[in-house]
């Protein structure tokens, strides 16, 4: 097949190592893979080293005539077959490149998280009527996308998966130690970690006001200091680390130095840092909300969730990820084998290769 991946995006975001995964995997088993993002953007760098083709593109607006003159010409340049858009400006752009050019494809969006941007009914036909079919990254969040209009024989959901050689590739007991020196961390601190954007981390910090003070709290991939207010208005005594944004190839050895990772967001399409967590030997605590719930079964097995703004139901669950030995045990292990049975990149890229040939047929 001749594939072409569109993204404006594709910087420190799960979403661009999803996309750099499922590029590459499709291009080791043979497909021309095409990649269309921003030169400066970390996706074209990741790409460098695969054997996908990452093609610089100009993402202006959503009805940038010029980029769409772009699509039309790697389309008839490398013959492609299947566009598959990530973002929601190559998402406009992709529907009205086919629409305006006639391009003879086969036209996949891609959705890795609630939008706020649909739910009316012309903007809904807009994204059914121009593509062949929406791809969501959860069993929840084509829930969300079927509750605003959606068609459901419109949406099909093929899970997130992680490269499982990376827990192997790029964690390194030097780094770790490095690092545990850098943040005066002790082999037997207790460390509540949230490795993600910014997604409510407020809640994290209230529920901590429950706990011992002892505790230390690092958080990764938001701008340092940007919680201290907070943290005063709790009258928090727990040490606040701050690391800011991490290379996704160093990341892995951050969550070694957590003892629980918490994720509460209620945005996320899936939770992909759940599953690095999960793959490092990290419980995790979750949101009961959209993906999460794909990745923390509603058992609880492999994980624990606490509902949105419930922060006792918050502080309750960490106490046991971190304090109930035999509980915290059972996690470890549950998450570890669902990154590996579940969750693999392999499973996630030969869902996408068979759903993409049947397109085609």
């Amino acid at each position: 097949m001749n594939i072409l991946f569109l993204t404006y995006q594709g910087d420190m975001a799960g979403a661009t190592n999803s996309i750099c995964y499922l590029a590459a995997g499709l291009a080791a088993r043979g497909h021309r893979v095409y990649v269309g993002c921003r030169e400066q953007s970390l996706l074209f760098s990741l790409l460098a080293d695969t054997q996908a083709v990452a093609i610089p593109m100009t993402f202006r607006s959503k009805i940038d005539r010029q980029c769409m003159r772009h699509i039309r010409d790697i389309v008839q340049q490398y013959d492609i077959q299947i566009i598959n858009a990530q973002s929601s400006k190559d998402r406009y752009l992709s529907i009205l490149a086919r629409w305006w050019y006639k391009l003879p494809v086969k036209l996949v969006h891609t959705r890795r998280q609630k939008s706020e941007s649909v739910g009316g009914w012309l903007q809904n036909q807009f994204y059914v009527r121009g593509t062949d079919a929406i791809v969501t990254v959860s069993h929840q969040l084509k829930q969300d996308f079927i509750s605003r209009g959606f068609p459901p024989n419109h949406l099909h959901v093929i899970l997130n998966g992680m490269d499982t050689k990376r827990f192997v590739e790029q964690s390194n007991p030097t780094t770790i130690a490095l690092l545990r020196s850098k943040y005066n961390l002790l082999a037997d601190d207790v460390v509540v970690g949230c490795i993600s954007r910014r997604k409510k981390q407020e809640q994290l910090l209230q529920a901590l006001a429950l706990l011992p003070d002892n505790i230390k709290v690092l958080f990764v991939g938001i701008e340092p200091h940007c919680l201290d207010e907070t943290a005063k208005q709790l009258s928090l005594k727990n040490t606040i680390i701050y690391a800011g944004m991490v290379p996704t190839n160093e990341v892995l050895n951050y969550y070694a130095l957590c003892s629980v990772n918490v994720l509460p967001s209620t945005m996320d399409g899936f939770g992909l840092t759940l599953i690095e967590a999960m793959g490092m030997g990290v419980p995790v605590v979750g949101t009961r909300a959209q993906g999460i719930i794909d990745v923390i079964g509603s058992n609880e097995k492999n994980g624990l969730l606490f509902d949105n703004n419930n922060i006792a139901q918050l502080a309750d669950k960490l106490r046991i990820a971190l304090f109930d030995n035999k509980r915290r045990q059972e996690l470890i292990a549950a998450g570890y084998k669902a990154v590996q049975d579940e969750f693999s990149i392999e499973r996630t890229i030969t869902e996408y290769e068979l759903f993409f040939e049947q397109l085609i047929l």
